[in-house]
């Protein structure tokens, strides 16, 4: 018999607007999958299980289940331990910041619950969210990979996946400002989805330094990441998107679940494994996940789309530039000299070596990541969308960045993820899709054009039905 967690987030939210299941025994499912498993896998770093049966326990009383301004409805998620949510401890995956508790939700939090969600509890991250793993040095902060525990899942929304690769949720949303997403996505076989700059208004990516930090879905399938990037969107009058791109679906659908009700268009595909981190430090693509991106390319051209291969133009500056904005936004911590003491050294010397640059050198790199941004729209203008490897490498065993050396450790993150950051700096949208399974998951990345979603969407459930990933997650084999 197939159990809840087997079943997709939409196929649930049937259940639930028909009442064949309601948002408490729902919550209490999942809850015990997560009471059975979380200690092995730390998905989660707080569980809250009372508040969440009192939340689903409203919802199943209310009278409005089949409204469309409420696209969540019962379905359980997990917040990012980087957002708060009053009441419950926000760690940041930091030992420094043990004991805060918020008064106040993050501006997402609040728009989750407006959307019907029920929050299960806070999903494990790195500290500040800096790293591209999941291994902070609270009691069982090492978040492991579901495919293989002796592996990481991937960072920093490390938790968010886990949990969803592991059926401990259903989707669960994530932030992204160097691939925070795509990253654990590809790493444990699921859809993760950035979006453009600005698509999200609670994780727009507009107000942090750069532009490059936003909120987008991480699911099993395509249709269950479209449902939950609808509920991260605040709804304005008559149930519209309230975001600053307006949806342009040809068929002007209300919602991107909907948009996936059309098929993709033939598609002009570019492809490339270009990383700007190349050149400085040595990106050398693990042969299976070549393979598997030439894989993909072959299929889009049976699909009937056409593939040719397009390279950004050349761009040095790049490294110093990035490097410096990242350093720039760890300066800005919250931390004096004694809680320094008390962070991990990838954030001490991030945050050091930040506050040691002056403003210039930080608005300077700002506007070579805006001629950069200019640059990278401008080369792949040519094209619908350009396919890349997710990652360079399978999932990286657990201890394998340096604990002690932050350039040796930044230099290793750069090397697993080396096409994932400058998609941030560009403010394009892009998703990660898990198209091969043998035995460890691997993905590919797919970036869009700015404001178009919908193409990625569509092009991923093309591929999807081809290749039926989701029946390869961990819980399913």
């Amino acid at each position: 018999m197939t159990e809840l967690h087997e079943l997709t987030a939409v196929e649930q939210r049937e259940l639930l607007h028909t009442g064949e299941l309601t948002a408490v025994e729902l919550a209490d499912h999942y809850l015990a999958r997560i009471a059975a498993r979380n200690d092995e896998l730390r998905a989660f770093v707080v569980v809250t299980g009372a508040d969440a049966r009192a939340r689903a326990a409203r919802l199943d009383d209310g009278h409005d289940r089949g409204r469309h301004d409420a696209p969540l409805r019962g379905l359980p998620f997990g917040d990012k331990d980087l957002v708060d949510r009053a009441g419950v401890p926000s760690g940041y995956g930091s030992l420094a910041m043990t004991g805060h508790v918020p008064e106040v939700s993050s501006p997402l939090v609040a728009t989750m619950d407006a959307a019907g969600g029920v929050s299960l509890g806070k999903t494990n991250t790195p500290e500040f969210g800096f790293p591209s793993y999941t291994e902070n040095l609270l009691p069982g902060g090492v978040a492991r990979n579901p495919w293989d525990t002796d592996l990481g899942p991937g960072g920093s929304s490390g938790g968010a996946a886990v949990a969803v690769a592991a059926g401990l949720l259903p989707f669960a949303p994530g932030s992204d400002g160097g691939g925070s997403i795509r990253i654990p996505a590809a790493a444990c076989g699921l859809v993760g989805l950035k979006p453009s700059r600005g698509r999200v208004p609670d994780g727009s990516g507009i107000d942090a330094l750069g532009g490059l930090t936003v909120a987008g879905p991480i699911a099993r399938t395509v249709a269950d990441a479209a449902l939950l990037l609808d509920g991260m969107i605040a709804r304005g009058p008559g149930g519209r998107p309230a975001d600053r791109h307006a949806l342009t679906a040809p068929g002007g659908e209300a919602s991107y679940l909907d948009a996936l009700q059309r098929d993709v268009r033939p598609l002009r595909i570019g492809w490339n494994t270009w990383s700007p981190w190349a050149t400085h430090y040595g990106i050398e693509l693990d042969a299976e996940a070549e393979a598997v991106l030439h894989d993909t390319l072959k299929l889009a051209g049976r699909l009937g789309h056409r593939v040719v291969e397009l390279a950004p133009s050349p761009f040095p500056e790049y490294f110093d530039a990035f490097r410096e904005v990242w350093m720039g936004g760890a300066a800005s911590l919250p931390l004096d000299d004694e809680a320094l003491e008390r962070v991990e050294p990838l954030t001490a010397w991030l945050v050091r070596t930040g506050r040691e640059r002056g403003a210039g050198r930080l608005a300077a790199a700002l506007a070579t990541l805006a001629r950069f941004e200019r640059s990278i729209i401008a080369d792949y203008a040519e094209v619908d969308v350009v396919l890349t490897p997710a990652l360079a490498m399978p999932p990286r065993p657990i201890g394998w960045y340096d604990a002690e050396d932050g350039e040796r450790n930044f230099e290793q993150q750069c090397r697993y993820t080396p096409y994932t950051s400058y998609v941030n700096v560009a403010g394009l949208p892009a998703i990660a899709m898990p198209v091969a399974a043998h035995p460890l998951p691997f993905g590919v990345q797919a970036i869009g054009r700015p404001g178009d979603e919908i193409t990625l969407l569509r092009l991923a459930a093309q591929l999807e039905r081809e290749l039926d990933w989701s029946a390869k997650l961990p819980f399913a084999r």
